[in-house]
């Protein structure tokens, strides 16, 4: 299941860019805003993390999510007459 595949790796993620930044846990955690068990939380994958706690420390590493399906390309030429 696709929520099982994310759920194990964005954790291992978090952490490889952070390592590769050169960041403690408490630097990224200041850069990002949120508290450094917040960041022990993402690199371990827990499911109770918020999303918006989440989406602070991906955007703190410079990580992006992008949403892929069958009928993206449609919506967004919907949404693009609507600007």
């Amino acid at each position: 299941m696709l929520t099982d595949l994310f759920l194990s790796s964005y954790g291992e993620i978090i952490k490889y860019h952070r390592k590769k930044s050169g960041l403690s846990r408490n630097a990224l955690a200041e850069i990002a805003k949120v508290g450094k068990t917040a960041v022990f939380d993402a690199e371990h994958s827990k499911s109770t993390l918020q999303l918006a706690t989440l989406i602070k420390i991906l955007n703190a590493l410079n990580i992006t999510i992008t949403f892929q399906s069958p009928l993206i390309k449609e919506y967004e030429e919907l949404n693009r007459g609507s600007e």
